[in-house]
C-alpha cells in the first residue's frame, strides 16, 4: 500500500484533522488484537470518507466489509439525522469488539451491523442507496457491484478500496496474474467502461474507485 514516500504521507497525516479518541482507540485495539490490522482504513482514508460523506449527505449508506468499525464510524458520521448506515461482514469473530466501538461512538441506533454473507444478504435490501463503500473480498467486488448498481439513487456514490492493489494491477507481459488481481482488473475495467457513471481512480491509500450514478 505504500505509493507515498513516507515522509510526504506523514506530512498529508500532519495536515489532516486528527482522529479523535475513539479512533485511535479503534486503531490500537486493532493493531493489538486483530490479524492484519494493515486492513484498516485509518486515519487519512478515513477523514476522507467522513468528508465526502458530508459532502454528500447521505441518508442510506451500504457498507461492505465492517473489520473493526474505523471506516463504518467515518461514514456515520456523515450521515442525516435520520440516516441509516447499513455495514455487512462475514467475520463474527469481531462482533463484540465491532459493537462495543458502535455503542461507545453514540451513532448506534443509525448503524444497521449485520453478519453474514454479503452476495446474500444484499438481495434482501430494498434500497436505495446514496452511498456504498466496498472493502470487502476482491473476488466478488464486481458481484457487489451488480448487485448495488440498480439500487443506487441518481447521483449516489460508490467507492471501493484496494483498487490499486499494491500496485499489482500494473502487469507486465508475460507475468502470472493471480485472482485477486485478475479480479481488480476486471472490476477497474467495468467500471470505467459502464456508461451509467462517471468516475475516477484516486490514488490514496491502496487506491479508491470512486463511481457516481448518472
Amino acid at each position: 500500500m505504500e505509493f507515498i514516500d513516507p515522509a510526504l504521507l506523514a506530512y498529508c497525516e500532519d495536515h489532516t484533522s486528527t482522529e479523535d479518541d475513539l479512533l485511535l482507540k479503534i486503531t490500537r485495539e486493532t493493531q493489538a488484537k486483530v490479524m492484519m490490522p494493515r486492513m484498516i482504513s485509518g486515519h487519512l482514508q478515513g477523514k476522507m470518507l467522513e468528508l465526502f460523506t458530508k459532502m454528500q449527505n447521505p441518508k442510506t449508506i451500504l457498507e461492505i466489509g465492517t473489520y473493526t468499525g474505523y471506516s463504518g464510524l467515518c461514514l456515520a458520521r456523515g450521515l442525516r439525522k435520520d440516516g441509516k448506515l447499513i455495514t455487512l461482514d462475514i467475520n463474527d469473530e469481531l462482533e463484540t469488539m465491532v459493537r462495543g466501538f458502535f455503542e461507545e461512538s453514540g451513532l448506534a441506533e443509525q448503524i444497521d451491523y449485520r453478519l453474514g454473507n454479503a452476495l446474500e444478504i444484499i438481495p434482501t435490501l430494498s434500497g436505495p442507496f446514496d452511498m456504498v463503500f466496498i472493502d470487502a473480498d476482491k473476488i466478488n467486488y464486481s458481484n457487489y457491484y451488480d448487485l448495488i448498481i440498480e439500487k443506487m439513487n441518481a447521483g449516489g456514490i460508490i467507492l471501493a478500496d484496494n483498487v490499486l492493489w499494491s500496485g499489482k494491477i500494473l502487469v507486465e507481459e508475460g507475468q502470472k496474474i493471480d485472482k485477486d488481481t485478475q479480479a481488480l482488473l476486471d472490476f477497474n475495467t467495468m467500471i470505467q467502461n459502464d456508461p451509467r457513471v462517471e468516475n475516477a481512480l484516486l490514488p490514496i491509500r491502496d487506491g479508491v474507485m470512486m463511481a457516481r450514478k448518472i
